[in-house]
């Protein structure tokens, strides 16, 4: 069973930092993609930034500049440094992670709150 369990959310002021983790365990293909994903009261779930395990990345635009994807091959996580947060960016982060093997497999975290407000 894979499992992938979310830290690091929290409360910040406009223009503060938070930085989200993720941890994945149990059995996957080594190939993969991981990735944040937030969802606003009211909004779609939408792709903040992902990255593939041999390091290519991708950003929403909006978060172009600000926020950073890096991850921990060895340790199967996947970091989220958010900087000059703005009350656009509160929402309900998940962490994602998809195997891109001939037959993928798909798994989301439970969720963090962040919430940027002064």
């Amino acid at each position: 069973q894979v499992q992938l369990v979310e830290s690091g959310g929290g409360l910040v002021q406009p223009g503060g930092s938070l930085t989200l983790s993720c941890a994945a365990s149990g059995r996957f293909s080594s190939i993969n993609i991981m990735g944040w994903y937030r969802q606003a009261p009211g909004e779609e779930r939408e792709l903040v930034a992902r990255i593939s395990s041999g390091g290519r990345t991708n950003y929403a635009d909006s978060v172009k500049g600000r926020f950073t994807i890096t991850r921990d091959n060895a340790k199967n996580t996947v970091a989220l440094q958010m900087d000059s947060l703005e009350p656009e960016d509160t929402a309900i982060y998940y962490c994602r992670l998809v195997t891109t093997t001939s037959n993928p497999d798909n798994y989301w975290g439970q969720g963090t709150q962040v919430a940027v407000s002064s």
